[in-house]
């Protein structure tokens, strides 16, 4: 019983951080910060919310962790790989009134010097 109350609370937990991913998704003025936003909070949410139910169905330990880790390992490579696209293409972040620096395109003009 104390276990399914807490598994509860912390999947409640888990979605309020996915409910701030997708308001920070709408709510973030470029898409590199979206995609920050997005992969972030979804990432620890959705981490959350399957522990707050293995807590609470202890049956379903072995999917969750397939899942936890499927989660893992795709939003951060997918975020990276769309920002690198997204770089390439010449999307550039919107920085107002901050000086900007871009380390990789440095690194790409010294790759293209050799």
């Amino acid at each position: 019983m104390v276990l399914e109350i807490l598994g509860a609370l912390i999947a409640l937990i888990g979605s309020l951080f996915l409910l701030l991913a997708s308001i920070g998704i709408i709510r973030m003025p470029d898409t590199y910060n979206r995609m920050q936003a997005g992969t972030k909070a979804s990432t620890l949410g959705s981490l959350l919310f399957f522990l707050g139910i293995g807590l609470g169905h202890s049956g379903l330990w072995g999917k969750l962790l397939v899942l936890s880790l499927f989660v893992l390992i795709t939003n951060p490579l997918s975020s990276h790989v769309l920002a690198r696209a997204l770089h390439f293409i010449g999307k550039s972040p919107l920085l107002v009134g901050y000086d900007s620096r871009d380390d990789l395109a440095d690194d790409m003009n010294q790759m293209e010097e050799l």
